[in-house]
């Protein structure tokens, strides 16, 4: 039994005596601040940002040491950044991942700009989430800020990972509903279901929360409803039953941070989640993994300096936080969903955590 199942029944012995403190299902590990793309609706990345970044990503070495005390708290590992294929050493790092620390679970976040030269590090991931709003090129173009072609790039390095990926391999896309792009968005989803793709998406969020445009708007409430009647009709789906009706209503949900917590590019940990130690309050702030030794160690630390996770939280509705929130807190949802849809076993809903 892998550490993430373990760690899945010691957290519901735990929410059931009150404890705060759970177990990651997943870590995910910001590997480089550097974006080569300038997305409009990215708040904390791009290549205008990247002069000014103020973490700068670890020496392949250090960063070995990091993934080495990461391991220690988790199986399942996403890599995402910024762009993670910018840092220089990504292949081996993925490498050193797979082969010494043996992550059960190894998942990419990409633009996929980069992807073409980085072909044979596919064979060491278990998952790849590239983000595409549009299959309109010149409109992503223009979402993605990026030269004239960019974006048909984009769109036919997913087409070709799609049909010579390895067998191993989830390959999926991912999917920001924001107002501007909404009406493409069943273009996107046609486009995966057409090449067996597997298909998520979360609202745009500002500050954490959706735009208030999303949360009014009939084609947003109607496009979701409709991914839920497909879901259930077997379509390649990504997100759990609940995600996607807490997506519809965007009702306050019980957040559990420390299910997924964020490492940053110096090897810093995000406690309890980003987006309290960005907020810069007394209840959340950053633990260096490298000076701790041992991930046990920077939890004592974090708790005794912050405190305990909040109880309560004004909930984001990034699917990092919601996705495996939702499904610790209810198992025979899990159960449904590993049950009645195969498509959500191979994703390993417990861990996905797309953006």
């Amino acid at each position: 039994m892998g550490i993430t199942t373990t760690h899945y029944w010691t957290n519901l012995i735990r929410l059931l005596r009150g404890d705060r403190v759970l177990e990651p299902l997943v870590a995910s590990y910001c590997v480089t601040p550097y974006c080569n793309l300038n997305c409009r609706y990215c708040e904390d990345y791009g290549a205008r940002r990247n002069a000014s970044a103020q973490t700068q990503p670890l020496p392949l070495a250090e960063a070995k040491r990091l993934l080495t005390i990461i391991r220690q708290a988790a199986d399942s590992l996403i890599f995402t950044g910024g762009e993670p294929l910018l840092y220089p050493d990504f292949d081996s790092m993925a490498a050193f991942a797979r082969q010494d620390l043996r992550f059960r679970s190894l998942t990419l976040l990409s633009n996929s700009t980069l992807l073409p030269n980085h072909l044979d590090v596919l064979r060491y991931l278990t998952r790849l989430v590239i983000s595409l709003d549009t299959v309109d090129a010149q409109a992503w173009d223009q979402t993605l800020r990026a030269e004239p072609g960019t974006a048909q790039t984009v769109i036919n390095t997913i087409d070709s990972i799609a049909q010579s990926k390895p067998k191993r391999l989830t390959l999926i896309v991912h999917c920001v509903l924001a107002p501007e792009t909404l009406p493409q968005a069943r273009d996107v989803l046609d486009f995966c279901t057409a090449r067996g793709i597997l298909f998520s998406c979360s609202p745009q969020s500002v500050n954490n929360w959706p735009r208030y445009e999303l949360m009014v708007a009939e084609d947003y409430a109607a496009f979701i409803a409709h991914l839920i009647e497909l879901k259930q009709h077997g379509a390649p789906i990504l997100g759990s039953l609940p995600y996607l009706r807490l997506m519809l209503d965007l009702q306050p949900y019980p957040c559990y941070p420390l299910l997924m917590p964020r490492v940053l590019p110096d090897g810093s940990l995000a406690y309890p989640c980003r987006p309290i130690e960005r907020g810069g309050t007394a209840h959340g702030g950053r633990i260096n993994l490298l000076e701790c030794g041992s991930w046990a160690e920077a939890m004592r630390r974090a708790v005794s300096h912050y405190g305990l996770p909040p109880l309560t939280c004004g909930s984001c509705y990034q699917q990092c936080y919601v996705e495996p929130s939702l499904m610790q807190a209810q198992p025979l949802a899990l159960l449904r969903e590993v049950v009645s849809f195969p498509l959500s076993q191979r994703a390993d809903i417990r861990t996905f955590a797309p953006g």
